[in-house]
């Protein structure tokens, strides 16, 4: 939304006026809108950072707890499975499960299907930790966009949904 849409002008508008200034020819919507998604998430992070620091969590880790959390009872994946979930390497993802490991939040076990291979299984900490977290998670998003209203926080659903459906492999 450009600042005559919304009365006030942003950071972002300081830099479109000035390539505007400079390049006249260029039609630069589409750099506003990244400018701002890229900035928005520069803030964002920071803040859900801070809420899983307070259960001892990088957001990595939070990741990998909430994918086994919402996998449904028992609460088990493969590793191949956490890093297709994650888009993270193979070694990313063994350093992750190392330090959930050592926390005793996640176990790995032999998967009883391919000796090969392992499942990683929340453990009982693991899921009263990552439980607290998703609620502390959820308030504190909740909080960060309620600027928007019920309705334009469903149109900027949509909106993102399109640009995603688009842009992702």
């Amino acid at each position: 939304m450009s600042k005559t849409q919304e009365g006030h002008a942003d950071a972002v508008d300081a830099v479109v006026e000035a390539w505007q200034r400079e390049r006249p020819d260029l039609d630069l919507d589409a750099i506003a809108v990244a400018g701002r998604l890229g900035r928005l998430t520069l803030l964002l992070a920071p803040a859900q950072e801070t809420v899983f620091a307070t259960f001892g969590l990088q957001k990595g880790e939070f990741d990998v707890l909430a994918s086994l959390r919402r996998s449904g009872d028992p609460y088990t994946l493969r590793p191949s499975q956490l890093s297709a979930t994650l888009m993270l390497t193979r070694a990313g993802m063994t350093n992750r499960l190392d330090r959930l490991e050592a926390a005793g939040l996640v176990e790995r076990t032999l998967d009883p299907e391919d000796r090969r291979s392992f499942r990683v299984r929340l453990t009982d900490k693991g899921y009263a930790t990552v439980e607290d977290a998703m609620t502390a998670h959820t308030a504190n998003v909740t909080q960060l966009l309620s600027a928007l209203s019920e309705k334009q926080l469903g149109t900027l659903d949509g909106l993102l949904r399109i640009l995603l459906r688009d842009l992702e492999p």
